[in-house]
């Protein structure tokens, strides 16, 4: 189901990115009214106006919900979500029957973090984090509505991007940093895309290569991911019928490549 504004080449798709992130981040006020402060959270505002730069478009009451983006052309509805798709269940329940929902996900690829104090503002040290992430981070938010991705008005849009984190110094310790709270993420470059429309399309999470049958472990190994835990992500791939149960090894499950995915009830 096409958006109300498709983008075809990567150079389209960065510039889009950027207009929405020069409207959307402005230092001069953010440096005024201090970071985070605004209503809506600035890696929200600059996904949506990425996504659909028409406000006419922006918060649109629906079956009792409100839509981050609706286009009445298309009739399809986008929703931003930043963390934690369980949220997300009851939207999907209203939504799913109606209209076509493409839930846009944000991947941080490279993190800069930067402390903030909490009673100043004053913004301390800025150091980038070791941790990189890639569409494969998207599978344990993914987990969180598994029933719903098989829907055919479902499709899935993960998004990766460069962005500074502002973190207050408001935990515990004598740095203030454990169990410290995030302030706000500002998303500084558009590293990447895919698009999930159908159960089909997570072939692409699996490498061409791989050799079968193989483990949860050697599928994440394949994939470059922490060879310590896959099952996941395997359970999607199975429930979404690219992969098939072949057998144990040991106590681990072995799987196959689908010949031709169906999803699995």
């Amino acid at each position: 189901m096409p958006m109300c504004a498709d983008i075809c080449t990567n150079e389209e798709k960065n510039a889009r990115f950027q207009r929405a992130l020069d409207r959307i981040v402005r230092l001069e006020e953010r440096e005024r009214h201090g970071i985070g402060m605004q209503k809506e959270k600035t890696l929200h505002a600059v996904l949506k106006a990425y996504e659909d730069p028409d406000e006419d478009h922006h918060e649109i009451p629906i079956e009792n919900y409100i839509a981050d983006i609706y286009c009445e052309k298309t009739g399809s509805i986008t929703e931003i979500q930043t963390a934690n798709f369980g949220y997300l269940r009851n939207k999907l329940d209203a939504f799913l029957p109606l209209y076509h929902v493409t839930v846009v996900y944000p991947i941080p690829a490279v993190k800069w973090i930067t402390w903030v104090d909490p009673e100043t503002g004053e913004l301390g040290k800025r150091s980038r984090s070791p941790k990189k992430g890639n569409f494969y981070s998207a599978f344990r938010e993914l987990y969180r509505i598994s029933s719903y991705l098989d829907h055919p008005n479902l499709s899935i849009k993960l998004i990766l991007l460069d962005m500074e984190e502002y973190r207050l110094k408001d935990g515990w310790g004598r740095d203030g940093k454990r169990g410290s709270h995030r302030y706000d993420r500002v998303p500084t470059r558009l590293v990447d895309e895919t698009v999930i429309n159908e159960p089909r399309d997570y072939m692409q999470f699996i490498p061409y290569d791989i050799q079968e049958p193989f483990t949860a472990k050697e599928l994440a190994r394949s994939c470059g991911q922490p060879g310590n835990s896959f099952s996941t992500e395997a359970l999607i791939l199975r429930k979404m019928g690219v992969i098939v149960q072949s057998g144990k090894k040991g106590r681990s499950y072995l799987y196959r490549v689908a010949e031709d995915p169906e999803p699995s009830l």
